[in-house]
């Protein structure tokens, strides 16, 4: 098949890693042509392609494994700006009409609405039936914490865009859940494939737990709490730094380690200190996908108190690394953290409720390694990018072999 995704960033984060994976493995295990196209955009999060620009030939500068051709449309921007906007959905439009794919794969709010647009155009002019228009829901573009007006505005383009495609991948049944609660589309339009990722890495993240302790100055007494996430506006480490005097009083040997960075972190530290917990706070700042694994290994447990999210690839990672997880009980959340069993999960903004499961497993090491390996083996396989990639393959497989048949019949 010829295969083009369409995402509008390629920072480090959940939904670009996997993206960035589906493309290496549609290369090398189905032999596919793919053509990975993005915005210029990186940001303090990072560029997972790891590259300033797009090199002269197209394909990104560093991709490790397996080389995926890159484009880049320079006015593709998460941004709302209408004129930018009217070319970038001219620059798609000359992409695709160049590389004719089989399938436009689409990712992320603003390529999703624009990719589908375009895409979609293409199709309905199309004699045989393509492209297949996909899009992937790896967290909605409205919430609660939004104005009433914008989030009825967002409502209102994803409903637009679900016209605009065959079928939609949620990477949790709660996205379908919440899609279809707002009226986007209806249930059988979604299938449910859990975002993959590289699993190895993570089973073998005690291997470097020692040298990670010692780079932080973390003792063999020390019970570390983990949190990998942005810092950013309602990922809730106010609410944990809050939730970790209770902690420190009671465990006084718990450190938090804090993997990320953002705009908030200067915020952060002054309530770290005005707390008197400096000494219990270790930042590490932004780490590559590559480290992440042994970041997990050095800790014990982790949290995530994000306020929303499609499903944190945080929670699995931890989990599949033998790391029992706690976390506030929001969208995708509970499909892997199973109460009492892989972790524990805690309503949204309940500190003391936080703290008091960081405590828990804080002080019973042996309940710890238990949750982690019922995680590990509950979930290793599911999310493998490999077992990601077959079944969405196979959905792609699916659509194109209904549209030829249709209009055949």
């Amino acid at each position: 098949m010829r295969i083009a995704h369409v995402i509008t960033r390629m920072i480090i984060g959940g939904a670009q890693e996997n993206t960035l994976l589906n493309c290496q493995d549609l290369i090398a295990d189905h032999g596919d042509e793919v053509l990975l196209i993005c915005g210029p955009e990186t940001g303090p999060e990072g560029d997972l392609l790891g590259r300033t620009h797009a090199a002269k030939d197209g394909s990104a500068e560093r991709l490790k494994s397996q080389p995926v051709p890159v484009q880049v449309i320079d006015s593709l921007r998460r941004s709302i700006h209408p004129v930018r906007d009217w070319q970038a959905a001219g620059g798609l439009a000359a992409v695709l009409n160049n590389f004719d794919p089989d399938v436009v794969h689409t990712h992320s709010a603003k390529a999703g609405l624009l990719g589908r647009h375009v895409a979609w155009r293409q199709f309905k002019r199309s004699s045989g039936g393509r492209p297949a228009v996909i899009h992937t829901v790896h967290g909605a573009p409205f919430h609660d914490y939004q104005s009433a007006s914008a989030k009825r505005f967002f409502i209102a383009c994803e409903r637009w865009a679900a016209k605009r495609c065959h079928h939609m991948i949620s990477v949790a049944d709660a996205m379908t859940d919440l899609m279809v609660a707002a009226g986007v589309a209806p249930r059988d339009k979604f299938t449910t494939i859990s975002s993959g990722m590289d699993v190895e890495p993570f089973l073998a993240a005690d291997d470097h737990r020692a040298s990670v302790r010692q780079r932080y100055g973390i003792n063999d007494e020390h019970v570390v709490v983990g949190k990998i996430a942005r810092l950013f506006h309602l990922k809730g480490h106010e609410d944990l730094i809050r939730s970790a005097r209770l902690v420190v009083d009671a465990c006084p040997q718990v450190r938090f380690l804090l993997v990320g960075d953002g705009v908030l972190r200067d915020e952060l530290k002054s309530q770290i200190a005005s707390l008197g917990l400096v000494d219990h706070f270790i930042f590490t700042g932004l780490v590559p996908p590559r480290e992440v694994p042994a970041m997990i290994g050095a800790m014990d447990l982790l949290v995530h108190t994000s306020y929303r999210e499609g499903l944190a690839r945080a929670l699995p990672q931890a989990l599949i690394a033998g790391k029992p997880v706690i976390s506030y009980d929001i969208d995708g959340a509970r499909e892997v953290v199973i109460d009492d069993q892989t972790g524990y999960l805690v309503a949204p903004g309940d500190e003391r409720g936080l703290a008091n499961r960081i405590i828990h497993l804080a002080k019973h090491r042996e309940l710890r390694l238990q949750q982690g390996r019922a995680g590990r083996l509950r979930f290793t396989n599911q999310f493998r990018h490999q077992t990601m990639t077959k079944q969405i393959r196979e959905l792609y497989r699916q659509i194109v072999a209904h549209n030829q048949s249709s209009l055949t019949s």
